[in-house]
């Protein structure tokens, strides 16, 4: 049976977990709601987060605007899809919720504008 540590970051409580792994279960201590429960189980058979940067914008008054993928994405493959994200410029005007880059890295998860921006006048 293998043991791990984690902090919940499922919501603002923080709470110490010890999840518990043995070949048939996964079992979940710590926990003071049920997300922490969901993000233990998860976190060890696979762990996932959302990837937000930044990409350069051509025509506007700033150089970059924000983006974030759309929803998490496997934590292998964090560094494939920055690689992309870095490679890509845009057009203003951009729109929150634009699509930047569609099916990341080969996730199946965009990468969208998370910022209003302008064209230049």
């Amino acid at each position: 049976m293998e043991t791990k540590n984690l902090i919940c970051i499922g919501c603002p409580m923080g709470c110490a977990l010890t999840v518990t792994i043995d070949d048939v279960n996964i079992g979940v201590t710590g926990n003071t709601c049920p997300h922490g429960a969901e993000y233990a189980k998860k976190e060890v058979t696979n762990p996932t987060r959302v990837v937000t940067s930044s990409v350069r914008v051509n025509g506007a008054d700033i150089a970059r605007v924000s983006v974030k993928t759309a929803c998490d994405i496997p934590k292998n493959k964090i560094f494939d899809c920055m690689k992309e994200i870095s490679a890509v410029e845009i057009n203003a005007p951009i729109a929150i919720g634009d699509v930047v880059i569609a099916d990341c890295a080969g996730t199946g998860v965009s990468v969208i504008a998370t910022k209003n921006v302008a064209r230049r006048k």
